[in-house]
């Protein structure tokens, strides 16, 4: 296969208009993990099956539990909070994914033997210093790389509960401390700012384990009783809302298309990048809403708009949309006036330096673009912006979101684009590209 594919036309005529994305990549790993501590079988329907997915599931398996995956169903055999028999010096890789990486660390804070930790190289360039460190606190016997991977575990003794203030508003560092907490007896507290809570809604409404959680204006306060066993459960997963997001832009910027995604996780503290898209204009609706388990479940309606608004976003907003500023940036392209945005150093510090491609995105493009204070930029936009040059999109670390955006670039606004690294969206999405041609997408 080549190691690239180009793109020459905008997306045709809808050849259909109801979709469903694949299941939710954040409860899909959080599930693997989390009933590997169960007690018996666990089953999810609709788990994702991504390289970051299938890190979890090797990783888990090393560990000594027991997993079956088919088409239909995926069985986890936990064997309880102290059930993983790892041999000695064993290497867990966790890929391309930060949520697994962090997340399984604190798996381990009470192993009994030599475990080492690391992932690809996009991986090894993160920051794991915002885990290790509350990691240390309980206890945990860690040595990383200068904040990075690889890390290494070492048996642990007299682990203790902790009190922790998080102060990035970092779902993967909240949560886990939130599954290390699981793993040592008495009560750990946890000021937080506000981030994702699938964990939260997992503990309370999955696996019931005892928590308290309060929400204050600045802060959330969690308390968890820890060394609780609890059962194995079953759970269905729904779409995710970051790959939906792709298909929102797609439809929002092409012309005379109209698109239903159902059943899709609309959390609140995911659905950010619709807050900001209907504050541009977009009239993004949500149907047939309920609830399952804690978390809220929605079809998601969207149009082309002809006329969108520049918009100047307050930074609260950033962190229930930190996976799709790249999109949101897009986006920005298309509305009259200049889109401000600001605090959004955390973008650089994912699978690559987003903020810095987002940049580099838009200038290749021909959009007028400045940097500014605070890792912030100013997006100049117009409502009948169209591409007519070649664009090359490459060197970017086989980040699945960079290569993802760049297509819907290329499919709604035109241009001809040769865009590298074809494989990179498995690590999040596998059916991203089937899904683009099944409603009429053309690549070659």
């Amino acid at each position: 296969m080549k190691n690239f594919i180009l793109i020459n036309q905008k997306i045709n005529n809808y050849k259909k208009n109801s979709i469903n994305v694949e299941g939710d990549k954040s409860l899909s790993i959080r599930f693997v993990l989390l009933s590997s501590l169960s007690n018996g079988k666990s089953t999810a329907l609709n788990l994702l099956k991504s390289e970051d997915v299938n890190s979890a599931i090797n990783c888990i398996k090393k560990l000594g539990i027991k997993i079956n995956l088919n088409n239909k169903k995926c069985e986890v055999f936990g064997k309880g909070l102290y059930g993983f028999k790892p041999k000695n010096n064993l290497v867990l890789n966790a890929g391309n994914s930060g949520t697994l990486a962090r997340l399984l660390a604190s798996l381990l804070i009470n192993i009994v033997c030599r475990v080492k930790i690391t992932g690809d190289q996009s991986l090894k360039k993160r920051d794991m210093s915002r885990i290790t460190k509350p990691l240390k606190k309980f206890g945990a016997s860690i040595k990383d790389n200068k904040g990075k991977l690889p890390i290494y575990f070492n048996k642990s003794k007299n682990l203790k509960p902790i009190v922790y203030t998080e102060n990035l508003g970092s779902a993967q560092c909240k949560s886990a401390i939130m599954l290390a907490a699981l793993k040592v007896k008495g009560k750990t507290k946890l000021k937080c700012l506000p981030s994702r809570n699938h964990t939260e809604l997992m503990f309370k409404n999955v696996i019931n384990v005892p928590i308290k959680i309060k929400k204050q204006k600045r802060y959330d306060f969690i308390e968890i009783n820890g060394c609780k066993e609890f059962k194995p459960f079953k759970y269905k997963i729904p779409g995710d809302i970051s790959s939906a997001s792709f298909f929102i832009v797609l439809t929002l910027l092409s012309q005379n298309k109209y698109l239903y995604i159902r059943d899709v996780n609309i959390n609140p503290s995911r659905t950010g990048i619709i807050k900001i898209l209907n504050m541009m204009g977009a009239g993004i609706k949500f149907l047939n809403n309920r609830e399952y388990k804690g978390e809220k479940i929605g079809d998601i309606y969207i149009k082309s708009r002809k006329s969108l608004k520049s918009i100047n976003l307050k930074p609260k907003f950033n962190s229930s949309a930190i996976d799709e500023f790249l999109l949101i940036f897009l986006v920005a392209c298309r509305c009259n006036g200049i889109s401000t945005f600001r605090n959004l150093g955390e973008l650089n510090k994912k699978e690559s330096k987003r903020l810095d491609w987002g940049i580099k995105i838009l200038k290749l493009m021909g959009v007028k673009v400045k940097r500014i204070k605070n890792n912030g930029i100013k997006i100049w936009g117009k409502s009948n912006f169209d591409l007519k040059r070649k664009i090359t999109i490459k060197n970017f670390l086989k980040d699945h979101r960079i290569f993802m955006v760049s297509v819907v670039a290329g499919l709604s606004m035109g241009g001809s684009w040769k865009i590298h690294n074809p494989d990179s969206f498995k690590t999040s999405f596998p059916l991203f590209l089937k899904k683009l041609e099944d409603l009429g997408a053309k690549f070659r």
